[in-house]
């Protein structure tokens, strides 16, 4: 009787554990490039699993020795599955114009190997000796045949659909990847525009603080321009004032010329015609004589007589003028010595003048120091240009400005001509304008110009009264300058 061979049913092999992709390890370079760092940091595909290998059909024996009967039952192991390989390495390269996607291939799939059932094999082995040998191999391997067929079948469909899921995610990555390079390229893009309108941007700036810089150099050029022009004709009015002073002095001094040159010619018309009244004396005399020819002896005896008359009634002229010059002398002499007498006079009453109110002043400042109580009016000296009361300083300057533009230089003009040295007059005003006293610290050696200096300051009172201000501090102010005299008056 023949013994049933059981059916062989294939063990699949499971697959083996899927290996990691292993990391990138880009080679350093010096630049990386937008293509390079997107391919580095872009995700890889997954490594692919390994697919079983299709079973293998066991053919059993017919005649099975004791020896293989009695061994354990042995699984058929799968072929072993080659390794994952890994990626091969991105190496950063220059941005291309077209971007490039490279998928490495996958590794071949081994076919899996199908082993026979633990309990069949048993069954295999352990069937008696004396059971009738088993039908022919090609009948008993039709249904392993057909099951190995559906392994495989299954075996490749999985892989298609791995392959299919593969494929999948890598064009999802290849899309990702083409999505940030782009995303790159347009940020680049943009920063790129945004650093050439930056420099555009700076460019026009230092454009335009060049065009500011110029403007304002420029300006100042033209700013010293009009100074030097307003200096310049600040002394072009400073020199016609100067020349115009000094045409009036030679029109003064062509004036007086004139008037030296008419009196000449006066005082020559009025000889020359004592001269001809003289001529026709005499022309009358020779006639008077030609017609008394005739009464000769009369005539030289009335001529010798006329003749001692005229000599001594010429040496009686002589002695006359003579005596006219000596009186003139005399009185010339007089005249020197009582100027002299009254400048000296003028000048011991000056003195005596500033030695009284130097003494009132001396004995004032005593009486202040001692009893300050006794005088109830506070003085402001002003002997400068500066002080510390600013009100004080304006005062002064506005009544130095009055003084400067009054008409009174004509009452002095022919005064100012004779040698005289610049005098220092201190000025003493009250708080409602009044002139208190001019005294003199120097006196410029003339009487008549300090005279005159007196009538100028008194005939310009009342001044300006004090402003509120300048009241609350003083009620007397003492402003003490320089008097000049040129083209004007002036005060320093």
């Amino acid at each position: 009787m023949p013994v049933p061979v059981p059916e062989a049913k294939p063990a699949i092999a499971p697959p083996p554990p899927v290996a990691p992709p292993a990391p990138l390890q880009p080679k350093p370079i010096e630049k990386f490039t937008v293509a390079a760092r997107e391919k580095l940091e872009a995700p890889q595909p997954p490594e692919p699993q390994a697919t079983p290998a299709p079973p293998t059909q066991s053919t059993p024996t017919t005649n099975a020795s004791p020896a293989a009967t009695d061994a354990p039952p042995q699984n058929v192991m799968a072929d072993p599955v080659p390794a994952a390989q890994p990626f091969p390495a991105v190496i950063a390269m220059e941005h291309a114009a077209e971007p490039e996607f490279i998928v490495p291939p996958a590794p071949s799939e081994p076919t899996p190997a199908i082993a026979p059932a633990p309990e069949d094999t048993n069954q295999a082995t352990q069937t008696p000796a004396d059971q009738p040998p088993p039908p022919p191999v090609a009948d008993a391997a039709t249904p392993a045949e057909r099951a190995r067929q559906e392994a495989d079948e299954a075996a490749r469909a999985e892989a298609e659909r791995l392959e299919a899921e593969r494929q999948a995610r890598a064009r999802q990555a290849a899309a990702q990847q083409e999505q940030a390079r782009q995303e790159a390229a347009r940020q680049e893009a943009a920063r790129a525009e945004a650093e050439r309108q930056e420099a555009e941007r700076q460019a026009s700036a230092r454009q335009a603080a060049a065009q500011q810089e110029q403007a304002r150099q420029e300006a100042a050029r033209q700013e010293a321009a009009r100074a030097e022009a307003e200096r310049l004709e600040a002394e072009r009015q400073a020199n016609a004032q100067r020349a115009a002073a000094q045409q009036e002095q030679a029109r003064q001094e062509a004036a007086r010329q004139e008037a030296a040159r008419a009196e000449a010619e006066r005082l020559e018309a009025e000889r020359q015609a004592s001269a001809r009244q003289a001529a026709a004396q005499q022309e009358q005399a020779r006639q008077e004589a030609a017609r008394q020819e005739a009464a000769r002896a009369e005539a030289e005896r009335l001529e010798a007589e006329r003749q001692a008359s005229a000599q001594q009634a010429a040496a009686q002229q002589e002695q006359a003028r003579q005596a006219a010059a000596r009186q003139e002398a005399a009185r010339a002499e007089a005249e020197r010595r009582e100027q002299d007498a009254r400048r000296d006079a003028a000048r011991r009453a000056m003195g005596r003048q500033l030695d009284e109110e130097a003494a009132r002043r001396q004995a004032a400042e005593a009486a202040n120091r001692l009893s300050p109580s006794v005088s109830s009016l506070r003085r402001g000296r002003l002997f400068g240009r500066a002080d510390p009361n600013a009100e004080l300083i304006l005062y002064a300057e506005a009544w130095t400005r009055k003084i400067h533009l009054n008409m009174a230089f004509n009452a002095v003009r022919e005064l100012v001509k004779q040698p005289h040295t610049k005098p220092l007059v201190t000025v003493a005003i009250r708080s409602d304008g009044s002139v208190e006293s001019v005294t003199f610290v120097q006196s410029s050696g003339v009487p008549a110009i300090d005279n005159a200096i007196r009538e100028i300051v008194l005939s310009h009172a009342p001044y300006q009264a004090f402003s509120p201000a300048l009241r609350r501090d003083y009620d007397v102010v003492e402003i003490r300058r320089t008097w000049h005299f040129d083209s004007a008056i002036r005060l320093y």
